[in-house]
């Protein structure tokens, strides 16, 4: 799938044709490099590898110092491989946000925020348990019952408890290119992405 790596700049809106205001995201999209072609002799499967955004190279292994020298490119923080990218690269050619076309329809994905401890209502969309007028006091929020107590004598695995909720890896599907400004490596799509501002996105054709 042909693609590029990109980071969330933030949100903002802007007006159609018709004077209609769209809520779209900004993605700072690219130039992305390409490190590394696998092919189905030497990896066992054909991939295509990019790597965006600079990094310190005191920070960087002697490993992945020598992978980025063999592309020709300074270290980069973000490496990801695309499966059957649809176009022809070589080792070190940039990948930038020209393979995108305004109108266009594209799938982002990226890790959504973490939100730590939640409770069943937050995490699972539970309504809570009744109201006061009937004796109970301060289980509004509460799961209610997980389960008999002597037969099975234990709580099912997936039975919707409260826990850590967020940092997931979530893709948004057919989301519309509405502009993008290519000296500036900017995408902007409609509706909201997951991900904090400055996190990591990959964004499919």
């Amino acid at each position: 799938m042909q693609g590029i790596i990109g980071k969330k700049v933030g949100m903002t809106s802007i007006y159609s044709v018709e004077g209609k205001n769209i809520p779209c995201t900004v993605i700072e999209a690219g130039p992305c490099v390409v490190t590394q072609i696998k092919t189905e002799k030497t990896d066992g499967y054909e991939a295509v590898q990019l790597a965006f955004d600079e990094k310190k190279e005191k920070r960087t292994t002697k490993a992945m110092k020598n992978h980025f020298k063999k592309a020709k490119t300074s270290p980069k923080r973000k490496v990801v491989e695309f499966r059957d990218y649809g176009m022809e690269v070589k080792h070190g050619d940039k990948i930038t946000v020209d393979i995108f076309i305004e109108g266009e329809w594209c799938d982002v994905s990226g890790n959504t925020k973490g939100k730590g401890f939640q409770g069943v209502v937050k995490r699972h969309n539970f309504s809570g348990v009744g109201d006061r007028t009937h004796g109970q006091k301060d289980r509004e929020r509460a799961p209610g019952s997980l389960g008999g107590s002597s037969d099975p004598s234990r709580v099912f695995k997936g039975m919707r408890m409260g826990g850590r909720d967020g940092g997931k890896k979530v893709k948004m599907i057919s989301l519309k290119v509405l502009k993008k400004i290519p000296e500036s490596n900017l995408l902007l799509v409609k509706g909201s992405v997951p991900g904090a501002k400055g996190s990591y996105l990959i964004i499919e054709k």
